[in-house]
């Protein structure tokens, strides 16, 4: 597939993937903690903590991307302090445009953990504290394991949604070749210049395959796994 594209598009591809990748990576830890805190947890303002952790799925994706301009930007009330003491900057480079996608997927990861942690029968976690194991040894010995097959799903899921994010990245970190220019955005470029209807076209093509991949592989392994765990 990639023989036909041109060098610039290539490395549009490259970048969505690096992004798409490490925006997954980076968010599914905290994805597991939210699910399960979610699922597990009953605590005051959890109908307005879940309520947050949805907000990036309802909110119009620029109105995300303005958001985090507005918090991590060099101006930001975050991003500020992160420039001047840490010299990090997020605008405008490849690091930024994975924290966009990985907020913007971060309640698919998390909806799919949650449903996993609700389908895990809590009486094995109980079987496993009342033999001696402490809560932290019960999550990970009987739960994690078990939840494995959303987790998985939820990641992937996570993944194809990052490869398609588009207004929080132009939003946040503009549309800069080699940095923040990711297929989506290379798209838009390209069907605002005379006669770039050809790399649009490509360019959709390997979006789309890249999306349906990702997709069919999150069914295949969440199968798969639910199969190696016995649960079909």
């Amino acid at each position: 597939m990639w023989s036909f594209l041109t060098p610039e598009e290539w490395i549009a591809v490259h970048l969505s993937l690096e992004v798409a990748f490490w925006a997954t990576i980076w968010s599914l830890p905290p994805a597991i903690l939210v699910g399960w805190l979610l699922a597990r947890m009953n605590f005051p303002g959890k109908g307005l903590f879940d309520g947050i952790v949805q907000l990036p799925l309802v909110l119009p994706k620029v109105v995300v991307g303005y958001l985090l301009l507005v918090a991590l930007g060099t101006r930001g009330f975050l991003g500020q302090y992160l420039y001047e003491w840490f010299g990090i900057r997020l605008i405008f480079t490849t690091a930024g445009a994975t924290v966009a996608a990985a907020v913007v997927s971060f309640p698919l990861t998390v909806n799919a953990i949650r449903l996993a942690v609700d389908s895990v029968d809590q009486g094995l976690e109980t079987a496993a504290r009342t033999l001696g194991a402490g809560r932290l040894d019960a999550f990970f010995t009987v739960t994690l394991p078990l939840m494995l097959p959303g987790v998985l799903s939820g990641a992937l899921i996570a993944l194809a949604s990052a490869l398609g994010e588009f207004g929080a990245t132009i939003t946040f970190v503009s549309n800069v070749e080699g940095e923040t220019r990711t297929i989506p955005l290379a798209i838009y470029n390209a069907t605002q210049m005379v006669g770039g209807d050809a790399s649009a076209a490509r360019l959709t093509l390997v979006s789309v395959v890249l999306a349906l991949g990702a997709l069919l592989l999150a069914d295949l392994a969440d199968r798969r796994l639910k199969i190696a765990l016995g649960r079909v």
